[in-house]
């Protein structure tokens, strides 16, 4: 099964025989792969009722529910992974959800486009516009992003909330960004503790 380069990174980082919670799951490709390659076990949650009917015929254990409730119905420690995959700038309580994932797992993957990325800040400075593009493809009027981060406030966010950053990488496109990753990277992966 081909991933998007996106989960194939995320996908990378989970190991064998985890038990995951992918957060925002979609239509189950990451958990679909993970379960069949990785003999992972876990559970979807989605809002969307087209990709919780895709979930579903991926064969995933997918659960029909809004994040912004919050992880109280998971104990602690539950589970070994979570994934909150290009979400959390879509939610309104990000401390909250921040801070459920460590709770619930033994770790976390958070990624999300990064506003930092340096064709962001041009269409800002030249065209005078929020940006628009492959990672960010909405206009401002009908965005679900809702909070934009760079990296470096994705850093900040995670020590105030005493959340510790075990590994980050940064691509643009397929490529991973070592230089200047908060100008010259579009998409930031975190994986947290």
């Amino acid at each position: 099964m081909t991933l998007r380069n996106d989960l194939q990174l995320i996908y990378d980082w989970i190991p064998e025989k985890s038990h995951v919670l992918d957060l925002g799951c979609g239509d189950g490709a990451l958990l679909s792969a993970l379960t069949q390659s990785k003999q992972c076990t876990g559970y979807g949650i989605e809002i969307n009722p087209v990709s919780v009917q895709a979930a579903i015929e991926r064969g995933i254990n997918v659960i029909q529910a809004d994040l912004e409730r919050g992880l109280t119905t998971f104990g602690d420690q539950s589970f070994d992974v979570i994934v909150l995959s290009q979400t959390i700038q879509a939610m309104q309580n990000t401390e909250t959800i921040l801070r459920d994932l460590t709770r619930v797992a033994k770790q976390a993957i958070v990624t999300f486009p990064n506003f930092g990325y340096w064709r962001n800040r041009l269409q800002i400075a030249l065209g005078g516009h929020m940006p628009v593009s492959e990672r960010m493809p909405y206009q401002w009027y009908n965005t679900p992003n809702i909070h934009w981060c760079t990296l470096q406030d994705f850093d900040q966010l995670c020590a105030k909330n005493q959340i510790r950053v075990l590994e980050r990488t940064v691509m643009t496109g397929n490529h991973r960004v070592e230089i200047l990753p908060n100008l010259l990277g579009s998409l930031a992966f975190y994986r947290v503790g």
